[in-house]
């Protein structure tokens, strides 16, 4: 169990890919995917909650639904550019952000449940979940393997 601890949180995080590299890799192009999709819902004029999501912005609130995809767009920024920073920089890490990324999708797909929402189609996130949630277990398992 200590070794796990220390394998996912190294006491010095560098550059090094202690595991397989393809994780590593995958993790670059997961961290890019990040920014575009926080760089989106912070950008676009409805924050993508109704061009991408199918949301009916048109009902009372409509534009407080806007500024909440614009806070996530913001929280979901700061995220992509630790997972830049990782994917980049310090590649120890990738195992720990592998794990980071299974529990954060875990309690996105989780609220959905809770306070579930109405939506015109299914939004790309949503569908992009059940793929992200093994992705990111095998990913860190790869990662993991000497």
């Amino acid at each position: 169990m200590k070794t796990l601890v220390l394998t996912l949180l190294p006491a010095t995080a560098d550059n090094t890919i202690h595991g397989a590299t393809l994780p590593a890799y995958l993790f670059a192009v997961i961290a890019v995917i990040s920014l575009v999709r926080s760089s989106i819902h912070i950008l676009a004029r409805d924050g993508g909650a109704g061009s991408i999501a199918g949301m009916d912005l048109s009902v009372s609130g409509g534009d407080g639904i806007v500024f909440a995809f614009g806070l996530w767009g913001s929280a979901q920024l700061v995220y992509a550019f630790i997972q830049l920073a990782v994917a980049f920089r310090y590649r120890s890490l990738v195992p720990a952000m592998y794990l980071l990324l299974f529990v954060e999708t875990l309690l996105r797909m989780l609220v959905g449940r809770l306070k579930p929402a109405t939506f015109a189609h299914k939004p790309p996130g949503a569908i992009g979940n059940y793929v992200i949630l093994p992705l990111s277990l095998v990913m860190l398992a790869w990662s993991l393997w000497p």
